[in-house]
């Protein structure tokens, strides 16, 4: 009797220690499925979960090199540039224009149909009349390490680095929205310093252009912030100054945002919608096509200007071809860079309205002061050769595709005391100015 009743005991006490460990696992159960859908939302919704982060920085990442896979196209050679750019020789049919739909089956125009008449380019060796010092001709710096064969043209490799400094993927190598030309003779100050550009040009208006030109002087500005930019080029405008304003730009510019340094870099821009979705730098979207092999848009100058010290300078051309409707490029004595075709654009497949010449800076006043980045040489203009930065020769292209000096000039500068500009005429310079100014002084706080 006793060993049946400790037996009755031992089988109660197992069943009681199952039925415990059953309601546990029931129980662990029941917390498991009700964590699941609280973890799921984590990691699938905007709570921050670590998987989704990851996630993110993955697809980001595949964006990125399938946007670098697009823009560096396979090169037959490669170069490396003293100053750390590489420099890729691209088949000329393979480079980035020809993304573009409307250009698949397009034929290159390996040379312009017309060359405006009285176009020389000869001066660019030299400057005479003014001072002592002579400008002597201009190269770029990965020149010193070797040259594109024939049939290839020259593309300054982008770099992971060059696309994660952009606010993103679809805004790299494009300037901001807001940065609208102002159409000086109308514009209010308070809204043309609204979007934090500041200018100090010469521009003309009121008539049909067909192009221009200029010899630009070529220095190193110093640039406060990283998203700040100073430049010195030719603005080809059409349109109005609202979303449909078309641009072709070209020049050179220091910019550590968008090249990752501050270097003195040649240029080109477009736009056809006030830079809002079209238009690019240099070669960093469909559209520009480039026939030449020489000359890398984007890639550093060298060598450039020193105060009191030796001049150097660059000639830039931009004109319609009359037969054909394409905007052509041409630097310096001998360089046709290549074309932008005419379907780019709607006001410029005419002609454009405006011709602006002259120097851009980025004033983001960070320390709620003016930025103390430099436009031209960073001295005001009435320094004179050799301190100030110049362009002389500047010149349009009629309806008769012909170059003659400008009429009618007007400047604008926003604020005199931060950057300015001079004009003025004489025998060897033709139509020049002297621009430019150190930013924040005593006299711009």
């Amino acid at each position: 009797m006793m060993a049946a009743h400790l037996l009755r005991r031992s089988w109660g006490g197992t069943i009681s220690l199952l039925i415990v460990i059953l309601l546990l696992s029931c129980c662990s159960q029941m917390t498991s499925a009700a964590a699941a859908p609280a973890s799921r939302k984590s990691s699938g919704g905007g709570g921050g979960g670590s998987s989704s982060s990851i996630s993110m920085s993955q697809q980001n990442k595949l964006d990125v090199r399938q946007h670098l896979k697009r823009l560096n196209k396979p090169p037959l050679k490669t170069i490396k540039s003293p100053d750390g750019d590489i420099i890729d020789c691209v088949h000329i049919a393979h480079q980035p224009a020809f993304d573009h739909p409307l250009l698949k089956n397009h034929t290159i125009q390996t040379r312009p149909n017309f060359h405006p008449d009285g176009t020389k380019f000869e001066e660019s060796k030299r400057v005479s009349g003014q001072k002592a010092r002579s400008s002597k001709p201009i190269t770029q710096l990965w020149h010193l390490k070797g040259r594109c064969p024939e049939g290839t043209i020259p593309i300054r490799r982008t770099k992971k680095d060059d696309i994660l400094r952009a606010k993103s993927i679809e805004r790299f190598g494009k300037k901001k929205p807001t940065n609208i030309p102002h159409q000086p003779r109308s514009a209010q100050p308070d809204l043309v310093t609204q979007t934090g550009h500041q200018h100090a040009i010469v521009y003309v208006e009121g008539d049909k252009y067909y192009g221009a030109k200029a010899t630009i002087n070529v220095w190193e500005p110093k640039i406060q912030q990283p998203n700040e930019f100073s430049l010195s080029q030719i603005w080809i405008l059409g349109g109005t100054f609202g979303q449909d304003l078309n641009s072709i730009e070209a020049g050179w510019q220091v910019s550590p945002d968008l090249y990752g340094d501050n270097r003195t870099r040649l240029f080109t821009y477009w736009t056809s919608d006030a830079y809002q979705a079209t238009g690019c730098y240099n070669l960093l979207c469909t559209g520009f096509i480039q026939i030449n092999n020489e000359v890398s848009m984007g890639a550093s100058i060298f060598p450039i200007s020193g105060y009191r010290e030796s001049q150097y300078d660059i000639s830039l051309l931009v004109w319609k071809d009359p037969k054909e409707g394409n905007w052509w490029l041409q630097f310096g004595n001998d360089y046709v860079l290549g074309y932008w075709p005419g379907f780019l654009f709607s006001y410029l497949t005419d002609s454009a309205s405006m011709i602006e010449w002259g120097g851009e800076i980025v004033n983001s006043e960070s320390d709620e002061q003016h930025t103390t980045t430099q436009m031209g040489s960073g001295h005001f203009p009435e320094e004179g050769f050799g301190k100030a930065g110049y362009f002389r020769n500047i010149q349009i292209v009629d309806g008769s595709n012909s170059l003659r000096d400008p009429k009618g000039l007007g400047t604008f500068t926003e604020q005199s005391s931060c950057y300015n500009v001079h004009s003025g005429k004489s025998g060897d310079w033709g139509t020049y100015f002297f621009y430019g100014g150190p930013g924040r002084n005593p006299s711009c706080p």
